[in-house]
């Protein structure tokens, strides 16, 4: 891995999904500026506390995970409040600067999903400036060891979590009321009963009292998150996260793929406001409150899945791409007999093991889409190199003698495409025959080019099949299926071309996911944050 990154001038949700480190809850809060220059001081005792990339745990310095962590970014409209240059301002990305609620029709906020259907805060937000966001804050809460074991221990830990977060949450209301109403916490964000809440909460799935690492329509998530430049505790994960490479191998994604400042895979500086100084080891981050219609999810599942040779099980894995229970990708274990063996390998591996099982893969044994669908969540979110033409196999597995595809690189298409997911579910599914409710994930996506990457794969992946031979087909899970009978979604389920078996086709397909809301966000450096709150940035 190439020269170690800066961690002290990153902020630590970038390069860390807290949810893996053990913090399984979190608390969102957004705030409007009334004052700019009592918000520069709030700005610089957030970032006295701002919790950065460094490492934790045990090695040379010892340093143990905080307790709560704080981390702090801004919309656009809240960096014109913090009085930035406009000769800096100008230098920011247009989608920045338009913000998610005015890009709807390219991402395909539409029916349930369009705007006048989110949360208020989100509703309103831009247009009056009194209910404008403008500063984001996210406390995440550490479960810490519990000196009890089995559920009583788990138990323990989970009640000092919201201990923890108490205390974060006090600190912030603490610092908000030193600034005599300078900055204010909006509210607006839904919660149970329609009650209408100052914060967004979020914490993992429980079942039978225990944290899992799933989502409410019961897939495990949160795996291969992309493996970039410079980071040093993801130098084991590179196999499946990083790029792949012609001889087979791979490589960690270029740092400028996720942070401002930074080399891209084109070899170029991506777009970024200046000074330098501003922009680098900084990022944008995509907020969106997704609300997940479990009833509608399996009815549905249940439905086709009395049609579908494989069962229900099968099905929901040909939705992702990955099956439920632990995640194992399709391309691994097609079927009933291989998912079996993969369990019983799973099962007595090293964690380290466990985790290259789930990301080590490839599709370039299944390009024709009978393993893992065309139209599945995973391979339209990561293709990998499978969307290259023009590809002759070389000599050892997994290598290419000749590649037509840009950049000679087998996965070019799609090394441009690839995001960093944060986040963690919402509420808790009360009734499962119900679509109606307070559940579903927070999803924040960091990328280095909003359009490029997120705006991209919504609108030509998510929600487009083309790229894919699949036509107008969306993809499964997230698509914006309509309600429209007319124009009602379908799916195709590949099989063997070898085969004497035929596709299976969903049609009718409902929409499983629904936007309540979200922004665009800047994500600073240490050093911007210090540059902000004092009122000294200069882009000439």
């Amino acid at each position: 891995m190439s020269k170690q990154l800066d961690l002290l001038d990153i902020q630590g949700h970038v390069l860390r999904a807290y949810g893996r480190f053990g913090y399984p809850k979190a608390r969102y809060v957004f705030l409007n500026i009334r004052n700019s220059s009592r918000a520069r001081r709030f700005v610089d005792a957030i970032t006295q506390r701002v919790t950065t990339a460094v490492c934790w745990g045990k090695g040379p310095d010892d340093l143990p995970p905080p307790e709560w962590t704080v981390n702090i970014a801004f919309t656009y409209q809240g960096l014109k409040e913090l009085e930035l240059p406009r000769a800096s301002l100008i230098g920011f990305s247009p989608e920045f600067v338009e913000g998610m609620k005015h890009r709807k029709d390219i991402l395909g906020d539409d029916g349930p999903s369009a705007p006048e259907h989110w949360d208020p805060i989100w509703r309103d937000n831009r247009e009056t400036r009194d209910k404008d966001v403008h500063i984001f804050i996210a406390l995440n809460a550490l479960a810490p060891p519990s000196p009890e074991t089995g559920l009583a221990g788990i138990q323990q830990a989970m009640a000092q979590c919201d201990v923890f977060l108490e205390q974060a949450y006090a600190w912030l209301l603490e610092e908000v009321k030193k600034t005599e109403a300078g900055v204010v916490i909006l509210g607006g964000n839904r919660g149970d009963n329609g009650a209408l809440l100052d914060y967004q909460d979020v914490k993992v799935v429980m079942e039978n009292g225990l944290p899992t690492a799933k989502e409410h329509f019961g897939y495990t998530d949160g795996i291969g998150d992309p493996v970039f430049e410079g980071v040093p505790y993801d130098e084991a994960r590179v196999r499946g996260r990083g790029k792949q490479m012609a001889d087979g191998s791979w490589a960690p994604l270029a740092t400028g793929e996720f942070l401002l400042g930074h080399i891209d895979e084109a070899q170029e500086y991506p777009p970024a406001p200046r000074p330098i100084l501003l922009a680098r080891n900084g990022t944008y981050m995509v907020y969106r409150k997704l609300h997940e219609n479990v009833a509608s999810f399996d009815k549905y599942l249940k439905q086709e899945g009395q049609k579908y040779l494989g069962g229900e099980e099968l099905l929901a894995a040909k939705f992702v791409g990955r099956w439920r229970d632990n995640g194992a990708p399709l391309v691994s274990a097609p079927d009933a007999a291989s998912k079996k063996k993969f369990d019983e390998k799973f099962a007595q591996a090293s964690p380290a093991e466990q985790d290259r099982m789930l990301s080590d893969f490839t599709y370039d044994d299944d390009m024709s889409g009978a393993k893992c669908p065309f139209s599945a969540h995973l391979r339209r979110i990561n293709p990998r190199a499978s969307l290259e033409m023009g590809r002759d196999p070389g000599d050892i597995p997994g290598s290419y003698k000749t590649i037509t595809g840009a950049f000679d690189t087998p996965g070019a298409l799609s090394n441009r495409r690839r995001i960093l997911r944060r986040g963690l579910p919402y509420g808790d599914v009360k009734d499962r025959s119900r679509d109606d409710g307070n559940h579903g994930i927070i999803i924040m996506m960091l990328n280095a080019d909003i359009n490029r990457q997120f705006e991209f794969v919504q609108q030509q992946w998510v929600n487009y099949g083309n790229d894919f031979k699949a036509g107008n087909d969306k993809e499964i899970i997230l698509g914006n299926h309509s309600h429209d009978p007319h124009f009602s979604s379908k799916a195709v389920l590949q099989v063997d071309p070898a085969s004497e078996e035929v596709p299976f086709i969903l049609a009718k397909i409902p929409r499983f996911v629904e936007t309540r809301g979200g922004e665009y966000f800047f994500i600073p450096s240490l050093t911007a944050l210090r540059m902000i709150a004092r009122g000294v940035i200069d882009p000439t």
